[in-house]
């Protein structure tokens, strides 16, 4: 049977959001053993260096596309991943995944701002449930063990989900005439050009690319190869086939897969004020977005 390609956009959007789930405990395991912007670096130097075989010969754009890549590559890798890695190497990494499943709530919220999309009063309830939720999550360290630097990382985990959906709405609306590779190849090369001089304090610190251990290199290259290359042009190819406000209903495959990995992976405790948090999050998106019928298997299996 073949899929047409709105179903060939919701197989892919379902893709990226497995490998991006298992991505982030992988990721802050490899944070025990590398400085994280040298970890951002590393992967998208090796990311845009896997692409440019296949969009050598399509490089050309113009230079209004050339700043609107750029600030793509600002808001959805150099603030969106910067941030999230810097918060993964001081918190959970099933807190920084719960917290980014509640992008559909500013995705709606975004989609109204910009786009003028009437906000009705369940969305406004579902919003603050889900804020609540997030609240807890972020709080959590308070809950069930004391203040600590956990704190700071969770709210950077809501600073990096709010930078990818910038990301989303630039890249569903103006960027969409260009290829998926080239429009992915520009946005790696930019990110490893804002990455490089943060790579550079870190490496003066010490030899830090000959002292990288195998699990550093593991986390870096399962996210250059998977996250980036795969995942992004699987995401770039996707969004402009799915409203931007929909694409949001795919990120809550991400957490399941996450505590999946974390757990084994890092020993992570699912904690009391853990489960309450993801359960306000889910329940507040619920109300708000009211609509099972676009749970991401029926709509990969709907017949048009």
């Amino acid at each position: 049977m073949k899929l047409s390609n709105y179903k060939l956009a919701i197989l892919a959007l379902i893709i990226t959001n497995v490998i991006w789930g298992a991505s982030i405990p992988i990721f802050k395991w490899s944070l025990q053993e590398v400085p994280p912007f040298t970890f951002a670096f590393m992967r998208f130097f090796i990311s845009a260096i896997i692409l440019l075989p296949f969009t050598i010969h399509s490089l050309k754009i113009s230079r209004q596309d050339f700043v609107s890549l750029f600030v793509l590559s600002f808001l959805g890798f150099f603030l969106h991943i910067g941030i999230l890695l810097y918060g993964l190497s001081i918190s959970s990494s099933v807190n920084a995944s719960v917290i980014a499943t509640a992008a559909p709530i500013f995705l709606l919220i975004g989609s109204a701002i910009l786009f003028k999309e009437k906000i009705k009063s369940r969305t406004i309830v579902g919003t603050a449930i889900s804020l609540i939720g997030v609240t807890a999550i972020i709080l959590r360290p308070i809950f069930d063990h004391g203040l600590d630097g956990t704190i700071l990382g969770n709210s950077l985990f809501v600073l990096s989900t709010i930078s990818f959906v910038g990301y989303t709405f630039i890249l569903k609306n103006y960027v969409t005439h260009l290829r998926a590779v080239t429009v992915t190849f520009y946005l790696f090369a930019f990110a490893t050009l804002t990455f490089l001089p943060f790579y550079l304090v870190e490496a003066t610190q010490k030899n830090i690319l000959f002292a990288l251990s195998g699990q550093a290199f593991i986390g870096i290259l399962f996210g250059a190869v998977f996250t980036s290359v795969i995942g992004y042009i699987l995401y770039n190819f996707a969004i402009r086939k799915v409203k931007a406000s929909e694409t949001g209903i795919f990120l809550y495959i991400d957490p399941f897969i996450t505590v999946l990995i974390a757990v084994p992976l890092l020993h992570e405790n699912i904690t009391f004020t853990f489960v309450i948090g993801a359960l306000l999050v889910f329940i507040g998106i619920f109300i708000a977005e009211k609509r099972l019928q676009y749970h991401p298997l029926k709509q990969l299996f709907h017949k048009e």
